[in-house]
């Protein structure tokens, strides 16, 4: 079987994933590198961000998603990829409205993992899904993602399809 462009740049990510990992960070490395775009907003938006998201997931029946990483992760990125991916992307738009939280070092908008049930100290990316009403209706308590390396990008699918509401 010949591999496709797509599939040698998901085993690329994967293998920078398993590279990089997610659960510590050196405290000077950089949060992103130059020129590379950051997948997650300044720490100070994350708020201001999941009030925009509640209010248009409400205007069109969605829910919410919350991503919840840091630029310097690299299976960050590789879930990033997993959610653009053809299969995925389409099912994204459809039913989510996707808020990626910036954690900085694992230290930064703590109180909203807390409060969506979050635990940060497993690593990222973790989801939690929230209805249009702002009500948890999962969050990853097991690190189900924090090793994208070793996740299928069907697992992806599968997670969109359950939680779609």
């Amino acid at each position: 079987m010949r591999a496709t462009n797509k599939t040698i740049a998901f085993a690329v990510m994967a293998i920078c994933a398993l590279l990089v990992g997610c659960r510590d960070k050196p405290a000077e490395a950089p949060d992103e590198e130059p020129g590379q775009a950051a997948l997650y907003p300044d720490i100070a938006q994350a708020k201001q961000d999941i009030a925009a998201a509640l209010a248009q997931a409400g205007k069109e029946n969605k829910r919410v998603l919350l991503d919840f990483g840091g630029n310097w992760c690299g299976d960050c990125q590789v879930l990033n990829i997993y959610f653009h991916a053809p299969a995925n992307r389409a099912l994204l738009d459809r039913n989510y409205v996707l808020v990626p939280v910036n954690v900085g070092h694992l230290d930064q908008n703590l109180d909203l993992a807390t409060k969506y049930g979050v635990p940060l100290v497993k690593g990222v990316p973790a989801l939690a899904v929230l209805d249009s009403k702002g009500e948890l209706v999962y969050s990853q308590h097991n690190a189900e993602f924090e090793s994208m390396g070793r996740v299928d990008p069907g697992a992806v699918t599968a997670f969109l399809l359950q939680w779609k509401g």
